[in-house]
């Protein structure tokens, strides 16, 4: 069984336990977590606790996650869009609409089943089975440039590269509302929503330093922006939340911005326009583009006018 021990300090002191483990474990639920407490394999300090109990500066938080049958991950024969491939990674253009890896609720039709028919076995082992070869993540309905590593040393090198997040990573979105300056930055933390955990906010206590750069591309029919982010963090929807906190949310996100039934949109306009890094195994600098796809391209032209 795999265990997890904290050390609870002025930071995450006075938060209630089931929130504490919440923001630690991104993928558990929150009727799992419940279940981790009610079933004894939450301790603090020794001592089983109820999901409200608050956690003291000094308490030692011992989480133990119990073995669970892993599913059985089928390759599937999916067309991908591949950029480019050599022996140590794949490039690939993700399509709207696609899960990046298996999870609760989708265990077939997604990247990784695609990849596991086209690479065999010569995927990298480092995340597990549920997520060979993927180094990084985008979502379900965000398009665009994805690396995925061959190996264990490739996927260490890229590892390594998005620590000290020395990956260029260039996104271009369409946004509600036009915006007063034609580029600026955002810098604020992301963490879980304390509300509700399946959304991401600005988390000032508990979330993780995130930097969002942005220039507006052009301004559409005096309603819309398309504009440019630049990445300097990767936190998981970081540029859909920065662009809520100003007021801008990204057309058709209805997690954090207004319903959308106009355009009839699919979920949010992003595109992960490049992606460059130090290659593995070259150790040269190489870059990759994917072009935008043809909603995209449409929805621009509509707005426009």
């Amino acid at each position: 069984m795999e265990k997890l021990i904290l050390t609870i300090d002025e930071e995450t002191a006075d938060l209630r336990i089931d929130k504490l483990i919440a923001s630690q474990t991104d993928e558990m639920s929150r009727t799992a977590i419940q279940r981790l407490i009610d079933g004894g394999f939450v301790l603090v300090s020794g001592k089983q606790v109820k999901a409200s109990y608050k956690a003291a500066e000094g308490d030692v938080v011992e989480i133990t996650f119990p073995e669970s049958q892993k599913p059985d991950i089928k390759p599937e024969n999916i067309p991908l869009d591949i950029i480019y491939e050599d022996n140590d990674i794949i490039i690939v253009n993700k399509p709207k609409d696609m899960v990046v890896h298996p999870a609760a609720g989708h265990y077939s039709g997604t990247l990784v089943n695609a990849l596991l028919y086209h690479c065999g076995d010569s995927l990298s082992g480092i995340n597990g089975i549920m997520r060979p070869g993927i180094v990084h993540r985008i979502d379900k309905d965000t398009t665009g440039t994805l690396v995925v590593c061959k190996n264990d040393v490739a996927h260490q090198s890229l590892s390594e590269q998005l620590k000290v997040h020395s990956i260029t990573r260039v996104y271009e979105a369409i946004t509600n509302g036009c915006f007063k300056e034609e580029s600026g930055r955002v810098e604020a933390p992301i963490g879980r929503d304390p509300v509700d955990r399946k959304k991401m906010a600005i988390n000032y206590k508990t979330g993780k330093n995130a930097v969002t750069n942005y220039k507006v591309i052009a301004n559409l029919g005096g309603k819309y922006s398309h504009i440019e982010c630049r990445l300097e963090t990767g936190r998981t929807h970081q540029i859909r939340v920065h662009m809520a906190s100003l007021h801008h949310p990204l057309l058709g996100d209805e997690v954090y911005g207004p319903e959308e039934k106009r355009f009839k949109l699919q979920g949010q306009c992003l595109h992960a326009k490049t992606i460059g890094f130090i290659h593995p195994t070259s150790h040269e600098y190489v870059e990759f583009e994917a072009p935008l796809p043809d909603y995209f391209v449409a929805l621009l032209k509509k707005l426009s006018v």
